[in-house]
């Protein structure tokens, strides 16, 4: 109120004053005025605390067990009378503000900046700029979690046999040391893609199950090497699982290895809040 005045000064200090008279001369102005009067008063304080031990004192009290914390509730009236004085002091201070001419004449100018800021704006407002108003360099935050942080995988330590075993003197054909295999990692990864379309997770059984292995062991291995560089898949050395699959011979093999689950990697910042 006293920054938006373009009166005379005395119209307003004349105002102000009236309302406080106003308010003092009130019913309630007239009880807050005597209850600050009782709290101003040591004599007073004291008689209210030696009647308040008093109370406790007495048996139908005790039994209620009244919280003792009201035996000192004149303090807490005092620091509550405190902040409304604090209040006027600001009020107070407020005015001797106004009072002065250079803080006066700076309030009246600052409002008329911002009325002929508001007076600007309300005429241009139909006139809206033409082309390029305001660039953006990024549509949205970019948001990096701390939970989205893939947390430390301590490596899997091969326990090496150092047995030496004799074989038989059979002749063993070296054909297998020239036959390599060729596993398209790109075919598997797309079949993993694939499968997590419709599910965020799916084991590697799972995914050996829609689609059984054509390569044998190294189609197996593929599938190891693929997890292990996906930082969304999971290699739980403390569970085993067991595939099965034939081979070209058509004789079932088996392979017990650690459990594998792949896992979605999420694509925009919003799936990763999520």
């Amino acid at each position: 109120q006293i920054a938006t005045w373009d009166k005379e000064k005395g119209a307003l200090l004349d105002e102000i004053f009236g309302e406080r008279d106003v308010i003092v001369d009130s019913d309630e102005g007239k009880s807050f005025r005597a209850f600050w009067d009782f709290l101003m008063s040591p004599s007073r304080q004291e008689e209210l605390s030696g009647l308040l031990e008093q109370a406790f004192a007495l048996a139908p009290i005790r039994a209620l067990a009244p919280d003792r914390r009201l035996l000192r509730i004149h303090f807490d009236w005092l620091e509550a009378g405190e902040v409304t004085q604090r209040t006027v002091a600001r009020l107070s201070e407020q005015l001797r503000r106004f009072i002065d001419d250079k803080a006066f004449l700076e309030n009246r100018r600052i409002m008329q900046i911002l009325r002929d800021i508001e007076t600007a704006a309300l005429g241009c407002r139909d006139r809206l700029p033409e082309g390029v108003f305001m660039e953006l360099d990024e549509p949205g935050p970019a948001i990096n979690l701390v939970m989205e942080r893939p947390l430390f995988t301590p490596p899997a330590k091969p326990v090496l046999d150092g047995r030496i075993i004799e074989g038989d003197d059979e002749i063993v054909p070296a054909d297998a040391l020239i036959d390599h295999v060729y596993v398209d990692k790109d075919l598997l990864k797309s079949r993993i893609r694939q499968a997590l379309q419709l599910r965020a997770q799916i084991s590697l059984p799972e995914l050996i199950a829609a689609e059984p292995l054509e390569q044998g062991l190294a189609e197996l291995v593929a599938y190891l090497s693929i997890a292990a560089d996906d930082p969304a898949a999971i290699i739980d050395d403390r569970g085993r699982q067991t595939l099965a699959w034939t081979d070209d011979e058509g004789r079932r093999r088996e392979a017990t290895l650690p459990m594998v689950i792949f896992g979605r990697t999420p694509s925009t910042p919003t799936e990763r809040i999520a």
